[in-house]
C-alpha cells in the first residue's frame, strides 16, 4: 500500500503507512517520527505515533496541511533514514495464580498446560508497537500463535495496576486500575507510568520487550521497592539506528 497523507480536522496530518499491524509498518512509522523530530520542521506541535500511521499535530498560524506534506513527503524518500533508536528491557512478571486470574481458562481453551503458556509467553521479545487507551499502557506484539484468542466476552470493570494481559495477536501491561476485556496472565510489579520519574511512561514505542517469570516474594519485595521509590528498572540495552 503507498503511503498516504489524510486531514484529520484543520491542526493535524495523518501519513499512514498501511492496513496491516506489523513490524515493518511500524518500524516506517517510528522512523518518520524520528526523523520529523531530527528535523525541528516549523509549526509541528507534537506527533503520535499509532500501529501503522503517525498523526502530527501543527499550528495553522505556522503552517499549513500543503506546506507540511511539502516537508514531510521528501523523508520519505530515504528509506535509510527512517530507523529510529529504542531501549531493550527485561520486565520481570508473576504469573502465579494470586496474580493470574485467567491463566487457567487460557491453558484450557488453548490445549496448553499453564506452565506452557507461561513458557511460551515469557520466551518471545515483544515490540512496542503503541502507547495508547491509558497512560503508559503499551501494545506488543506479536503474540505466538499457540496463544491467539479473542477478547473475553465480559469484560472485568476493575483490573489491577500492572496485570499483564492478552488478547488477539497482542500483549499488553495496564498502568493503573481500569475496566479491561483482556485476559490476565501475570503482573508486573513495576510501574508503567509514574509522574515522579524524568520519564514518566517507562516503554516507548519501538522498544523491545522481553517478560521473566519471578516468583511471588521476588514480585512483593520488588513491589515494596517501587512504591518507597527505591527500585528503577533500567533497559538492558539502548541501541541507536
Amino acid at each position: 500500500m503507498p503511503t498516504e497523507f489524510l486531514s484529520c480536522g484543520d491542526t493535524a496530518l495523518v501519513v499512514q503507512f498501511g492496513e496491516t499491524v506489523d513490524a515493518e509498518t511500524n518500524r516506517r512509522v517510528m522512523g518518520l517520527d524520528a526523523t520529523i523530530r531530527r528535523h525541528a520542521i516549523p509549526g509541528i506541535v507534537e506527533t503520535v505515533p499509532t500501529f501503522r500511521s503517525l498523526m502530527i499535530h501543527y499550528d495553522p498560524r505556522r503552517t499549513s496541511r500543503e506546506a507540511l506534506v511539502g516537508e514531510v513527503e521528501p523523508l520519505l524518500a530515504d528509506e535509510g533514514a527512517l530507523d529510529a533508536s529504542f531501549s531493550r528491557w527485561t520486565l520481570p512478571v508473576c504469573y502465579g495464580p494470586e496474580h493470574a486470574p485467567d491463566l487457567e481458562d487460557v491453558a484450557r481453551r488453548t490445549g496448553l498446560s499453564p506452565e506452557r503458556v507461561i513458557a511460551v509467553h515469557s520466551g518471545v521479545t515483544y515490540r512496542v508497537y503503541m502507547i495508547g487507551f491509558l497512560p503508559g499502557f503499551p501494545y506488543m506484539g506479536d503474540l505466538p500463535r499457540e496463544l491467539e484468542l479473542p477478547r473475553r466476552e465480559e469484560p472485568r470493570t476493575r483490573v489491577p495496576a500492572g496485570s499483564i494481559a492478552i488478547a488477539t495477536t497482542q500483549t499488553v501491561v495496564y498502568p493503573c486500575e481500569s475496566p479491561g476485556g483482556w485476559h490476565l496472565i501475570g503482573r508486573t510489579p513495576v510501574p508503567m507510568f509514574t509522574l515522579s520519574r524524568e520519564q514518566p511512561v517507562l516503554f516507548r514505542p519501538g522498544d523491545e520487550i522481553r517478560f521473566k517469570a519471578v516468583e511471588a516474594a521476588e514480585y512483593d519485595d520488588i513491589a515494596a521497592r517501587a512504591a518507597a521509590g527505591s527500585f528503577t528498572l533500567a533497559p538492558d540495552r539502548e541501541v541507536s539506528a
